[in-house]
């Protein structure tokens, strides 16, 4: 998955073999709980979903929307946003930053099986109400948003989640209520502070089926040449399906020492992280 509201980056994403490109209206709270992060905060709208809807053909076009909200003098409630995102054609909608059973209830039905269902968990209240909250029908996948779930649980990291149990649980529940799902972001194969070919393996371990091709991947916002933009796009993807059918050769024995990579890289991380907080 890719985030973008560029027609031209996401005709370059789609032929490049990216399965969807996402719009990303969520701003309500983000920039309040995300404060002093370098974290992605798009304000993408409607409009991108209607232009983009032009020319996302053969790739999936999701829109992740607001968390569940009420309408104000600032923006219309979440209804109202639902029926905007489906009358401008998204093939799959995105529930983010939500707590309980109730909110996801409201969404799934607010949609009413119009598209796809996709919910993102990044609250410990979500978290520790997980099964309640895959048994509300209509929930066709999540995501586990590592982002702001860490933030909820005070880590230093967002990785930290895959060495510390917590993404164990979840995805022993994915398992469980037998739903689709994938967590966090990858960098281009080589590249990211956590090395993006440890997380796929990671991925493929954990029976996950959905990423986000992060910043680390194209920050296209930064590249002004096309044709470098489509060379990144083109080379990583390919990088990408290179390294997923090596890692399905994988004796468990593999996929052991890969896990024992990223939890001392994860590790040496966190500790530079506390090292330069305690400096400044």
């Amino acid at each position: 998955m890719y985030i973008t509201n560029n027609s031209d980056v996401a005709k370059i994403a789609q032929s490049a073999g990216v399965d969807r490109i996402w719009v990303d209206m969520e701003f309500i709270g983000k920039d309040v709980r995300q404060r002093g992060l370098d974290t992605v905060k798009s304000r993408h709208t409607v409009d991108d979903v209607r232009r983009l809807r032009k020319v996302v053909s053969s790739s999936e076009l999701m829109v992740r929307i607001n968390p569940i909200h009420e309408k104000s003098d600032e923006w219309p409630g979440t209804e109202a946003e639902i029926e905007s995102v489906i009358d401008a054609g998204a093939d799959v909608i995105m529930l983010p930053y939500f707590k309980t059973a109730d909110e996801v209830k409201r969404f799934v039905d607010a949609v009413g099986c119009r598209t796809k269902t996709m919910i993102l968990v990044e609250t410990k209240e979500a978290l520790e109400a997980i099964h309640e909250i895959l048994q509300v029908p209509g929930v066709d996948e999540v995501h586990v948003g590592l982002n702001d779930l860490h933030l909820s649980y005070g880590k230093d990291f967002m990785f930290e989640l895959l060495v510390d149990g917590t993404l164990d649980i979840l995805c022993n529940a994915f398992k469980a209520h037998d739903v689709v799902f994938g967590f966090g972001g990858i960098a281009r194969v080589g590249y990211g502070m956590l090395p993006a070919e440890l997380i796929i393996a990671e991925h493929y371990q954990r029976g996950s089926s959905l990423a986000i091709l992060s910043r680390g991947f194209c920050d296209a916002n930064s590249v002004e040449d096309p044709e470098e933009i489509r060379g990144l796009f083109l080379e990583g993807v390919r990088n990408i399906r290179l390294r997923e059918q090596e890692v399905q050769r994988f004796s468990s024995d593999d996929f052991k020492s890969n896990h024992q990579m990223i939890v001392e890289k994860v590790h040496s991380i966190v500790e530079q992280i506390r090292q330069k907080r305690g400096q400044e």
